[in-house]
């Protein structure tokens, strides 16, 4: 009896080993497809949770922010940290973990029968009945759906990639408005004492009876205005503040220290060469191109839903001896090897899979169309922008606020002189201080538009140095 225990155990394991295979039908497939535990990115770009199964040595070390920090080094922090990065890197691993159990054969079906009433053969009484099944899929078939999830984990990777590239743009866009913000409030804050020390001096010729009462009521009406500007741009900084501090997913009232104006970059290529490159490298386009690939797969998995699976099965049947022990074959065991299939009769649904797979991939086409039209438009509007903010950067270092400098040097002699009313001198240092904070702005709008770029585009755009030259507020080195 133990013997014939062994026999059906050893049956039952090799028919469900057999199971655990690749089905007979499939041609190995040896391409490469994302692993969960893979990292093809660099340090610092993946999330936390991707370097939690990493050994300790081979961990990196979490990026920090200094006073110091370049616009790299905030952009690997948001990166790292990011509860949008995160929740994009866990939506690929979970699409990778599919492509195991799409590939895998059906689990195989064990049954046991035990004969309420023995039959009686010639080589004995059949007591019981042992069996296991293993279904193998259509030719293809398997290799089909892993293909199709190959291909889902694919789209979600370039959708990861496309989530770090925006949020990438919104730290960006958060540090260029927070560093105008603080070079305005300086600009203000300097020219606020520029008129004060102009009051001053208006104030003692007023009181020698050597000044004029409306120009002096006029400084001071000057004085309330740029006063009231520069509190309304401290007041903001907090709000500026916490919006960079969502980005790098900190508590909102997480202290920034002020941050210089970053270094110019000024894009190299012209905007159909960008969009030609967008077409290729785009991520959103890269993966709504794996979800058309996708559903050409899935297709065909429709199709050959339509064709029958095979079922391979062994029954090992316990028996008694016979009656008569001299029998031949008294008290063996037969084994029946089974074969059956699938009728797939109902026609129209496996026709409406395929139908469905295929209008599926034609809607996608057509969003793929569409968002690539929209993004050859915005990458117009972002290389306009771009290009128009450089323009008006080298307008007003240039030209612009050296002529103003000179105009308020010269009209600070003229009203040493006498030639020249303080309500003239008044006019040209607003002048100055209008020139200096809409470089201010002109210099963040050309940062802005060019991390827009990069992130339509989908890779780094080629730029040069914009060589940016230092303004130099001569305003408050005079004295009148």
């Amino acid at each position: 009896m133990a013997f014939r225990l062994a026999t059906c155990a050893a049956v039952i394991a090799a028919t469900t080993l057999a199971g655990g295979c690749s089905s007979p039908f499939d041609v190995p497939r040896d391409a490469h497809t994302p692993s969960a535990n893979a990292l093809p990115i660099e340090a610092f770009v993946a999330p936390e949770s991707a370097y939690r199964d990493e050994p300790e040595t081979d961990k990196p070390v979490a990026p920090e922010l200094t006073e110091t920090s370049t616009l790299d080094e905030y952009v690997r922090y948001a990166l790292y940290h990011s509860p949008s990065v995160e929740a994009a890197y866990q939506n690929w691993r979970a699409s990778a973990e599919r492509l195991p159990q799409v590939a895998a054969l059906p689990d195989p079906r064990l049954t046991f029968g035990f004969f309420l009433d023995e039959v009686e053969t010639r080589t004995g009484a059949q007591q019981a009945r042992v069996g296991v099944q293993q279904s193998f899929p259509w030719v293809g078939k398997l290799k089909d759906r892993k293909d199709a999830a190959s291909r889902a984990a694919t789209a979600s990777w370039r959708q990861f990639e496309a989530t770090r590239l925006v949020v990438a743009e919104r730290v960006v866009i958060s540090l260029y408005e927070l560093a105008y913000l603080d070079a305005a409030t300086e600009i203000t804050q300097d020219n606020l004492e520029l008129l004060e020390s102009f009051e001053e001096v208006l104030r003692t010729r007023y009181r020698v009876g050597a000044g004029s009462h409306p120009e002096l009521i006029r400084v001071q009406v000057e004085l309330g205005q740029l006063t009231d500007r520069l509190i309304q741009l401290r007041a903001m900084r907090p709000v500026y503040t916490a919006e960079l501090n969502a980005a790098l997913h900190r508590p909102s009232n997480t202290d920034v220290p002020k941050l210089d104006q970053f270094p110019g970059r000024v894009v190299l290529q012209s905007a159909e060469t960008l969009i030609a490159i967008a077409r290729r490298a785009n991520p959103e386009l890269i993966a709504l191109g794996e979800q058309i690939e996708e559903q050409r797969y899935l297709a065909q998995v429709a199709r050959k839903d339509g064709l029958p699976d095979l079922t391979v099965g062994l029954d090992y049947t316990f028996t008694n001896e016979a009656i008569d022990a001299s029998i031949p074959e008294s008290g063996d065991d037969p084994i029946l090897l089974t074969f059956g299939m699938n009728v797939p009769l109902w026609r129209d649904k496996y026709k409406a899979g395929v139908r469905e797979s295929t209008a599926r991939r034609l809607s996608i086409a057509s969003q793929r169309n569409d968002r690539s039209n929209r993004i050859a438009a915005s990458i117009q509007r972002a290389w306009f922008d771009h290009t128009d903010a450089n323009r008006r950067v080298q307008l007003y270092e240039q030209i612009l606020i050296p002529k103003a400098e000179e105009s308020l040097k010269a009209s600070l002699v003229g009203f040493r002189a006498g030639e020249t009313s303080f309500l003239d001198l008044l006019d040209t240092e607003r002048t100055l201080l209008e020139f200096a904070i809409a470089a201010e702005r002109a210099r963040a709008d050309r940062g802005k538009a060019l991390a827009r770029l990069n992130t339509l585009v989908g890779e780094p755009v080629e730029t040069y140095a914009a060589q940016d030259q230092i303004i130099q507020d001569e305003t408050h080195e005079v004295q009148p």
